[in-house]
């Protein structure tokens, strides 16, 4: 094959995904080669006029062509990086977003003393960053993570193993609260956490197509007005948490008005608060049990 240096190959994968659309073409060049030749970003700039052996050129070249199809460049490297900690993600589960972190802020200012014993159900878990997350920060905390799809739960297990929590960890099987029917967990629950599908059905089309065509629907989507889940969530929450345990969801653009009447029309919480994310948008919904 033909020579080519890194920054040469950078500078074509760059130009060829420019005009495919994607946005942070040059970055995304960047974190492919690093991937495929196993260094990180700082090496292709120190060493950018090194030249990469055939196999090299042919893996990045396959990468390239993937993210020119839009799929997601997490699922071509195979991980995400979420509260400080790298997850594994496959085409079975949602991509970890920077927004789902304000779940686990919330969480942390209401268990203020991290070495107390807590007692957190995660639904709707996924690659099982909530649950992974606070399991690191909580250290006495057990959790219990629910999924309708079992190979979401493969890849929440996975990540539990990397890093060390999955003792604490119980994942379970099945929609929502059905797992835990059998279980001795009314009113036993200090924190409720969940990042259910919200999208509305009609807007799938609208999706950018990294997420249109390439992530579960099942995650994504919650029926005609996006809260069919979270309201779900919300009714039958009070029955498993303990007196002052909180609700802790996040929500679509836009949804924090119907979520509130909900909160409201059960007259199991206190007043709910919202917590806006770095944009302004209104992104999670916190709520305490009387």
């Amino acid at each position: 094959m033909e020579q080519v240096t890194i920054i040469e190959a950078i500078h074509n994968a760059a130009n060829r995904m420019s005009a495919a659309g994607i946005t942070n073409a040059r970055l995304d060049a960047e974190v492919l080669l690093a991937h495929i030749i196993k260094k990180d970003r700082v090496r292709l700039i120190t060493h950018r006029d090194e030249v990469l052996d055939d196999k090299e050129q042919r893996d990045f070249a396959e990468a390239i062509q993937r993210r020119t199809r839009r799929e997601p460049l997490q699922y071509i490297i195979g991980n995400q990086e979420f509260w400080g900690l790298e997850f594994i993600v496959t085409p079975d589960v949602l991509i970890p977003r920077p927004e789902t972190e304000f779940i686990i802020e919330a969480a942390l200012k209401i268990v203020q003393d991290r070495n107390r014993p807590v007692r957190i159900i995660d639904l709707c878990t996924g690659s099982g960053c909530i649950a992974v997350s606070l399991a690191k920060e909580l250290a006495a905390a057990r959790v219990i993570a629910t999924d309708a799809s079992e190979k979401a739960l493969d890849v929440a297990r996975e990540n539990s193993r990397r890093h060390g929590v999955s003792e604490r960890i119980r994942f379970l099987p099945g929609d929502l609260f059905v797992p835990l029917e059998e279980l001795d967990l009314r009113g036993q629950v200090d924190i409720l956490a969940s990042n259910p599908p919200y999208v509305q059905a009609g807007d799938l089309a609208a999706l950018q197509p990294e997420v249109r065509d390439y992530e579960p629907r099942m995650a994504l989507i919650a029926g005609p007005e996006g809260t069919e889940i979270a309201i779900k969530i919300i009714r039958t929450a009070p029955e498993y948490l303990n007196q002052n345990g909180a609700l802790i969801m996040e929500m679509g653009m836009g949804q924090s008005g119907a979520l509130t009447r909900a909160v409201e029309a059960t007259n199991a919480y206190a007043k709910p608060k919202i917590v806006k994310d770095l944009a302004g948008i209104e992104r999670v919904i916190m709520a305490r049990r009387k």
